[in-house]
């Protein structure tokens, strides 16, 4: 069996559950309500204060739904709970990030503004120390939907690796290269 799939979820104090006829998973909280889509095959139950996700057979494609639908669970017991958070760093000169309500100007070395919607689920902060690069912070109950946005800002400047300007996590270790070698 799946060992992550066949691991109770434990169900905290203060998120209300539901699972409606159709495999619909509503799970609401502090930070938010959040809804997932399960497969027909895959059984959702609740006891005491545990959600079980089992499969009825040990077909290939069960197994890989087992630990997929306890997972999705998981992530977003934890998003209504606690939230997730992404930060990402400007690295450049002249780079600059700031935000008007949920909209992004980017100004990222080319020739105009980059103006980036963010979804209305997702709270966005900017913030420019003087001598350090800009960082943008965002927050969201749902971790797909964070990573998604996270990712498509960081696909319009991905950092390059000689320099390593770019937009980047915070965090992230980037593999460098080696500049060219003047010949003599």
């Amino acid at each position: 069996m799946s060992r992550i799939g066949k691991a109770p979820i434990k169900l905290p104090a203060g998120v209300d559950f539901k699972i409606n006829s159709n495999n619909l998973v509503s799970i609401k909280g502090p930070k938010g309500e959040l809804h997932q889509q399960i497969d027909a095959d895959i059984t959702v139950t609740l006891t005491d204060s545990e959600i079980l996700v089992t499969r009825p057979t040990d077909h290939k494609r069960h197994r890989a739904l087992h630990g997929l639908y306890r997972s999705l669970i998981n992530n977003m017991i934890v998003g209504v709970t606690a939230g997730y958070t992404k930060r990402q760093e400007l690295v450049g000169v002249g780079f600059k990030a700031t935000n008007e309500g949920n909209i992004l100007d980017l100004i990222l070395g080319f020739s105009h503004h980059i103006y980036f919607e963010i979804p209305k689920e997702i709270t966005i902060k900017t913030e420019t120390e003087k001598g350090k690069n800009p960082i943008i912070t965002l927050e969201s109950a749902d971790k797909q939907l964070i990573g998604q946005v996270a990712a498509k800002i960081r696909a319009l400047r991905a950092p390059e690796p000689y320099k390593g300007k770019g937009i980047k996590f915070v965090g992230e270790v980037l593999r460098r290269k080696a500049g060219k070698t003047a010949s003599k």
